[in-house]
This record gives structure tokens, C-alpha cells and sequence, in this order.
């Protein structure tokens, strides 16, 4: 496993930290569960997810897997974090700068 630092040109104040593996990329997500609607922000170098479920029997991982499903495209696996705000999930067969770039252009979608 290695750990890669990207940087966004569009936002050079974003440095987000990756971690890149075999199978894809893990990242790091801060959750904020009963949210108005999805959303991802990037704050400093976390990534905060929105999400509109209650954290009650797993729902808002079930969202968070559902909505990364679909952001990236790819299978996305819930790796550590099953009943904390802190995530760590695996984006499968992708790597750390789609990742950033995917993450970027959701961020500056809300905006």
C-alpha cells in the first residue's frame, strides 16, 4: 500500500490524502448522518458526506454505498467504520487521481 498526496490544480487548496492499493483506493470520510439532502465537501484535507438517512441499522451505510456506487462507477466496499462518523471505504479498480478528480467536480457541483 502506498500513500499518495494529490493536488488539485482547480482547487490548490484541496491536498487530500489517498491511500492507493492493489485493488483501488481507500479513503477517509467524515459522515453527517440526518442531513438535508447528499452531499460531499471537502474540508481541508477531510471529505465530509451529507447524508440524508438516520444512522439507525446501517442505513447511512447503505446510502454512502449506494451514492459512492454511483459517483465513481465502481464497487465501493465499507472497510472500517460500520458504527462511527469516521469511514474508511474501498473504491475498487480505480485510481488515487480519478478518485480526487470525481471528488472534486461533486464538490464544486453543490457550490
Amino acid at each position: 500500500m502506498k500513500l499518495v498526496w494529490i493536488l488539485n490544480v482547480d482547487m490548490l487548496w484541496w491536498i487530500m490524502k489517498l491511500q492507493e492499493t492493489a485493488e483501488g483506493v481507500i479513503l477517509d470520510v467524515h459522515v453527517k448522518p440526518k442531513s438535508e439532502k447528499f452531499r460531499v465537501e471537502v474540508d481541508g484535507d477531510e471529505i465530509v458526506v451529507s447524508c440524508r438517512e438516520a444512522p439507525v441499522k446501517g442505513k447511512v451505510n447503505r446510502e454512502l454505498l449506494k451514492q459512492f456506487s454511483r459517483l465513481f462507477g465502481r464497487n465501493v466496499t465499507l472497510v472500517s467504520g460500520f458504527t462511527s462518523r469516521q469511514k474508511r471505504f474501498l473504491v475498487s479498480d480505480i485510481g488515487a487521481e480519478e478518485v480526487n478528480r470525481v471528488l472534486a467536480s461533486a464538490a464544486n457541483a453543490r457550490q
